[in-house]
């Protein structure tokens, strides 16, 4: 082969490989489309989406029961405050218990999250990691009511 076209035909694969590599970075750094579920935009294998679906089931569990119970103090609270009295130790009892379920709250997706971290390739993490960095912080719905 000459010289010149074994040049062409390196610079080619090189440009072709070089294409390949844009498109999987790019696929790493946009975040799922509309309906593609997160263990597909992670791309995880048959045996980590097993894990995966086995680690969420009790997750998913104890997530929706403090949300709930949250929601009834957070009623029974601001019920108390606009009472045709207030009772100062109810609604202090509702704080304080609204708080401790939003710290286990917390510490349960903490702890989530460092088990599907364990399950992860690199490769993943960083795109989870990514993904929930560009979540954005909003203002709750009581600030907004607030701002509006």
């Amino acid at each position: 082969m000459k010289p010149n076209l074994l040049r062409i035909a390196l610079i080619l694969s090189l440009l072709a490989n070089l294409g390949v590599l844009g498109a999987i970075a790019y696929r790493s750094a946009v975040p799922p489309a509309a309906g593609e579920s997160l263990p597909r935009h992670l791309q995880l294998s048959a045996e980590q989406l097993q894990r995966w679906h086995e680690s969420e089931i009790g997750f998913l569990r104890q997530l929706g029961a403090g949300a709930e119970e949250i929601r009834v103090r957070r009623d029974r609270m601001i019920h108390a405050i606009f009472a045709e009295t207030t009772d100062p130790a109810l609604i202090e009892r509702e704080r304080t218990a609204i708080a401790r379920l939003q710290d286990q709250q917390q510490k349960l997706v903490i702890e989530q999250l460092l088990r599907e971290r364990e399950l992860l390739q690199p490769a993943q993490r960083e795109r989870l990691a990514q993904l929930l960095l560009a979540q954005p912080v909003t203002p709750s719905p009581i600030e907004q009511l607030h701002r509006d």
